[in-house]
């Protein structure tokens, strides 16, 4: 059955549905579609397949069922099934009809079965709210239990949480007031409920299954209490119980917080420059945020109980004003969805209060370090939800990652700390950070906080003019690093456009600032705009140029022999030439959604995006050759290109990545073009890209690149700017 966009997933929509929550920055577990836990990613790192034996269940009348619907197959035959799955919960009853809706930061779960006597609703959150940066970064989740009666009997029942002790040697469980704590060094993971309930601490010690036999076995009777060890570091799991009595045609609500607390980590990230100090210099490792909120786990939970109300509020009111918004169906699940990434582990946020970011999560660790400037580009949610943290990124560019030759690493290091600047800047990530200083400051409308940071812009531009185009053509001719993880030689489109929008955001920026260089920027610009439109223009899309003459450092042979052949007939490798480049105007529209103008003929934009639309949009990738990393799209799948060579001129060596799919750009280009004035071809890669994350293969909730939730999908939030839709 096909999902319909923004709404409900059933059936075999669900096998992937993974919902993270947790705090932004502050770690996350998943509510699964079927209403399972998974994805225990507590100490400040990712831990997408830690799936420990933890879930809720309800008893009543000598019959009890786990609150989740049918185990997915794929777990059936996944992830250490060899064994029988031991350890699992996956043989016990559950509930066969089960609906899963997403409503960020809300997830909704109803499970129902024809032979039980009540229905269940589940509602699982962390508060998240547009420019409420504390309470939307707190290390917690919520969950709603809501069971209805739906006969005329009353009945007792008990509500369980159970937990294994899923954090193994040396750890302990011990009770607190209606709760109960798993530790171990470094790290507190917590379960407590709204209102009075039993704590058993003291499972059944033995071998084989015996303490999970036990348990069920009590849930069977329904049975509850309270017991505790006198050796915590012996406990096997815990029991948190609530009984209670159904009135007929009543409802009752149970709800369950989930509070953790790792305040230190080993996690540290790039490469300190050298000091000669044996390391002992060297910023030790990452703190989060929220240990400099608070002192423990208890002050944490104790704020949760005095704040949950207001929190809730204002989290439901950034719902609804998401979801009243006018954007159709499957645009509005990209923007809701991908909003998920904000509450991944994707982003740290610091024990100062500034962010930090990987590109994305691999499995255990985080993948791509230092909050990329060329793949932060893309993300458009924090700039506009949470404006102050997005100046912390700019802060941390221009001010820890540039030297005094105006050299930015584009990986900052963790802990934040001057990098080694040993590598290549990458140009669309220095010359896009230009654009967003711009744009920051146009939301902000902070003259002081410019002034603060303009010095540090400025050297940054004349390291990209002299390092890039140092004969000032306006475009970028020597090798240039940019987001595709090689180099460009040539004018190419995609980085001169990033750079004619910094020389505009800096024209004006000048202007303001009281610098008369500002001309001198607008002058580069109009340079720029006059070349890209004579000779990097074929009448329907613009291309690189891949003449290398003049070049002051130009490409050389090397490598292979094989290698140095094929660069003998047709230069470097890595290149698009000819190639129609989905992402050749990004800097075009990131500094369109800035607020910038005639940064290029409006004609030529236009005409542009829609011979994207018309070489690289596939409905069908059947036939599509693609031996890079087909998992994004591939098969009856339809997806964007990367880029395409409808004239012609492929090199045998192309650019990596050309022939995949990315999320990340096709909402890039889709945002671009509703802008344009063309949603219809807009919406088409929309729904394509939504109808590959219907839960079937993938999680609707994670639209991966180079990781899990990865940051470049935040471009989706582009659209509700270009439906004109603001929260």
């Amino acid at each position: 059955m096909a999902h319909e966009f923004n709404g409900l997933f059933t059936g075999e929509n669900l096998s992937h549905v993974a919902f993270p929550i947790g705090g932004l920055g502050a770690g996350m577990f998943c509510l699964e579609g079927t209403g399972a836990l998974g994805s225990f990613s507590i100490e400040n790192k990712p831990d997408v397949n830690r799936c420990p034996n933890v879930f809720a269940a309800i008893a009543w009348g000598g019959a009890f069922r786990v609150l989740e619907g049918p185990v997915p197959e794929r777990k059936v035959f996944g992830p250490d099934a060899g064994n029988g799955l031991s350890g699992k919960n996956y043989g016990l009853p559950r509930f066969p009809d089960c609906g899963f809706l997403g409503r960020f930061p809300f997830a909704h779960i109803s499970l129902s079965d024809d032979n039980v006597p009540f229905r269940v609703n589940v509602t699982g959150f962390s508060p998240f709210a547009a420019r409420e940066d504390f309470v939307s970064s707190l290390p917690f989740g919520a969950l709603e239990y809501e069971f209805i009666g739906t006969d005329a009997e009353e009945r007792g029942m008990t509500f369980y949480f159970q937990c294994e002790n899923w954090f193994g040697e040396g750890s302990e469980i011990f009770p607190i007031q209606n709760g109960f704590v798993l530790r171990k060094k470094g790290t507190d993971f917590c379960v407590f409920a709204g209102e009075a309930a039993d704590i058993d601490a003291a499972w059944f010690r033995g071998g084989w299954w015996d303490a999970f036999t036990t348990v069920v076995s009590r849930m069977e009777k329904g049975l509850g209490g309270s017991k505790t060890l006198d050796n915590p570091k012996e406990a096997k799991g815990a029991t948190l119980s609530v009984p209670f009595v159904l009135a007929p045609g009543q409802s009752r609500k149970i709800r369950i917080y989930i509070s953790w607390f790792s305040p230190e980590s080993g996690l540290r990230a790039g490469e300190p420059p050298a000091c000669g100090c044996g390391g002992e210099c060297a910023p030790k490792g990452y703190e989060p945020w929220y240990a400099g909120q608070f002192s423990d786990i208890f002050r944490l939970n104790s704020y949760i109980k005095e704040n949950i109300a207001r929190m809730e509020t204002v989290s439901r009111e950034f719902s609804e004003r998401l979801f009243a918004s006018a954007l159709p169906p499957a645009a509005l699940e990209a923007v809701s969805a991908n909003l998920s990434i904000l509450k991944s582990p994707s982003l740290l946020r610091l024990k100062d209060g500034r962010l930090w970011g990987w590109e994305g999560c691999g499995d255990r660790d985080g993948c791509c370090h230092g909050s990329c400037t060329h793949v932060y580009n893309y993300a458009q949610a924090v700039c506009r939800l949470f404006p102050g943290l997005e100046r912390g990124l700019r802060e941390i560019e221009f001010f820890d990652s540039q030297d005094e030759n105006g050299h930015q690493q584009f990986r900052a290091n963790l802990p934040v700390s001057p990098p080694a600047h040993n590598w290549h800047a990458a140009s669309d990530g220095q010359l896009g950070g230009i654009v967003k200083v711009y744009r920051e400051w146009k939301i902000s409308g902070d003259d002081a906080w410019l002034a603060n940071i303009y010095p540090r812009v400025k050297q940054s531009l004349a390291y990209c003019i002299r390092t890039w185009d140092p004969s000032e053509r306006g475009v970028l001719t020597e090798c240039h690093h940019n987001t595709f993880d090689i180099e460009f030689y040539g004018a190419d489109i995609m980085c001169t456009g990033f750079y004619l929008a910094a020389l505009t955001a800096m024209a004006e920026m000048a202007g303001v600032m009281g610098d008369a260089d500002g001309a001198a920027y607008s002058a580069l610009a109009r340079k720029g705009k006059e070349y890209a439109e004579k000779r990097l223009y074929n009448g329907e899309y613009f291309f690189q140029e891949t003449d290398l003459s003049g070049l002051k450092n130009p490409p050389g042979p090397n490598g292979s022999p094989e290698e140095r052949e094929l660069f003998a007939k047709e230069g470097p490798k890595y290149q698009y030439g000819t190639g129609c480049l989905s992402d050749g105007l990004v800097g075009i529209w990131l500094g369109k959604l800035a607020g910038l103008k005639d940064m290029l003929d409006a004609d030529m934009v236009k005409s542009h995006l829609l011979s994207v639309y018309r070489y690289n949009f596939r409905p069908d990738l059947s036939a599509h050759v693609n031996p890079q990393r087909p998992g994004y799209a591939l098969g009856k799948e339809g997806g964007l290109l990367v880029c395409s060579w409808p004239r012609g001129g492929k090199p045998t060596l192309p650019f990596v990545y050309c022939d995949e799919v990315w999320t990340g750009v096709e909402y890039e280009i889709a945002s671009f073009l509703i802008l344009e004035g063309f949603p219809d071809e807009a919406m088409k890669i929309i729904e394509a890209a939504r109808a590959r994350y219907d839960g079937k293969v993938r999680n609707p909730f994670d639209e991966y690149e180079c990781g899990h939730w990865y940051v470049r999908a935040l471009s989706s939030y582009a659209l509700m700017q270009a439906f004109g839709e603001e929260i």
